[in-house]
């Protein structure tokens, strides 16, 4: 899928080895049916790690899952740290009480964010299956409208679920400690973006790449 734009990166001296040491990008566009998921796992995600979001992010599942269609043993279905296949809806979401979120390990915040994304989702004041037709800066204006949700949420859902090309978070911890380590630079968020346009139109493919580093 990234061919031209592996090509393109394999000419800078930094993304180059990169993409020697860890072959093609595995970034792909998600079927509309896992946006709405998506934003959730985002908005859990947000200042955690991602052993932390992802076992918080399987307890919501398991919160909202029927228990017979779940097929998952009373042994792993708490520890597991991979995302379990159970079907996330804004109908559940909102079907679940304030204890239930905080079991998960939520805070009051973050359970504030998903109901009121659940509920502009119903209200269809959010057309999410349709966020694929916009523009960039649409998507990010309309995810933004939610509350809880800024320009690093968007960000990760332009890259992660509707693969954005030309997308670079500064404002991402991981991938600056990782731009860190890549370049040799420590710089602030508008040098660091200032940095990137060495890469465009392919930003997201070489933050990526730059990810990997500490994977």
């Amino acid at each position: 899928m990234w061919k031209n734009a592996e090509g393109y990166l394999s000419k800078d001296k930094y993304i180059e080895p990169l993409i020697k040491k860890y072959g093609h990008c595995a970034l792909k566009p998600r079927p509309k049916k896992y946006y709405f998921e998506d934003l959730v796992d985002a908005i859990i995600q947000q200042q955690l790690s991602m052993s932390a979001a992802t076992a918080i992010f399987n307890r919501v599942k398991l919160s909202i899952a029927d228990r017979k269609d779940s097929k998952i043993s009373d042994k792993h279905k708490w520890r597991s740290n991979k995302t379990l296949k159970v079907k996330i809806t804004p109908k559940k979401i909102l079907m679940l009480s304030d204890k239930n979120f905080r079991d998960c390990g939520l805070s009051r915040a973050k359970i504030i964010y998903i109901r009121d994304l659940a509920g502009k989702v119903i209200a269809n004041k959010l057309l999410i299956k349709k966020l694929d037709k916009l523009m960039d800066d649409e998507v990010i204006e309309k995810l933004t409208a939610v509350k809880g949700i800024g320009i690093w949420t968007a960000h990760m859902f332009l890259m992660f679920s509707l693969a954005r090309q030309d997308i670079f978070p500064v404002g991402d911890l991981g991938l600056r400690n990782a731009f860190k380590k890549v370049v040799g630079k420590n710089l602030d968020n508008n040098k660091m973006e200032k940095f990137s346009y060495r890469w465009k139109p392919y930003r997201t493919i070489a933050a990526w790449y730059i990810w990997k580093v500490f994977e």
